[in-house]
């Protein structure tokens, strides 16, 4: 069991765990209890009625927050037809059959990749490195496309990738705390509302289980689950 610091359980205190708070109620609770001395990320955990087993219910996808996420992403577009359009668009970096050779090596200083089709299978070569740490550009996610001026756009503007977990919870980031309530708000909205119309039609009974929202290193808060 994983003891918890002094800090946590002081502010543990301050939410009822038996209580399911409105989320109005969890996004003030949520800045309360955050008294680290950075900007911490406020994060969302959806615990949905899926089996991911199933092929159909294995939930995978991508939402541009209309807020934001507070966070500045670097960029590595990989092509070998759309390095101008890349850079105009402000990709942090460029390249191709060169940059997988030194992705090969080691090179991982960046957070998300676009590529564009004709370069796709030059990417098998890093599969193994770039799987494992949720790296890998897929057209159902828009990191595949041969319009990588939207894509890097999207991904300015605030856009998230949420992946169902084998127990059926999705974890998504809803901003930063200094974010204005409203903010906060209009992000969770959006993430419920993309999640509720991705309900696989095979799923049965209650979708979505129960919400919780959460600071970094800091505890749990109950969310209503809105009709």
């Amino acid at each position: 069991m994983i003891k918890k610091s002094k800090r946590f359980q002081e502010l543990a205190k301050l939410v009822d765990r038996t209580t399911v708070y409105s989320l109005e109620q969890a996004i003030s609770l949520a800045k309360q209890t955050s008294t680290l001395k950075f900007d911490a990320t406020v994060e969302a955990v959806f615990r949905l009625n899926l089996d991911p087993k199933k092929a159909e219910q294995m939930l995978r996808g991508s939402i541009v927050l209309p807020e934001g996420t507070g966070k500045t992403q670097k960029v590595l577009v990989l092509t070998t037809t759309k390095e101008k359009e890349a850079i105009a668009a402000g990709a942090d970096l460029v390249g191709d059959k060169e940059m997988i050779t030194k992705i090969q090596g080691g090179f991982l200083d960046f957070d998300i990749i676009v590529a564009t089709p004709e370069i796709m299978s030059e990417l098998g070569k890093i599969g193994k490195i770039l799987g494992p740490k949720g790296l890998m550009p897929t057209a159902k996610l828009g990191t595949v496309t041969t319009d990588v001026a939207k894509a890097i756009n999207d991904i300015r503007k605030g856009k998230i990738e949420y992946r169902v977990d084998k127990n059926g919870n999705i974890h998504v980031i809803l901003g930063k705390v200094s974010f204005s309530e409203n903010q906060l708000k209009a992000n969770y909205q959006t993430i419920l509302n993309t999640l509720r119309k991705a309900k696989p039609a095979t799923v049965k009974g209650a979708y979505i289980k129960n919400i919780s929202i959460s600071t970094t290193m800091g505890p749990g808060i109950k969310v209503t689950i809105e009709d």
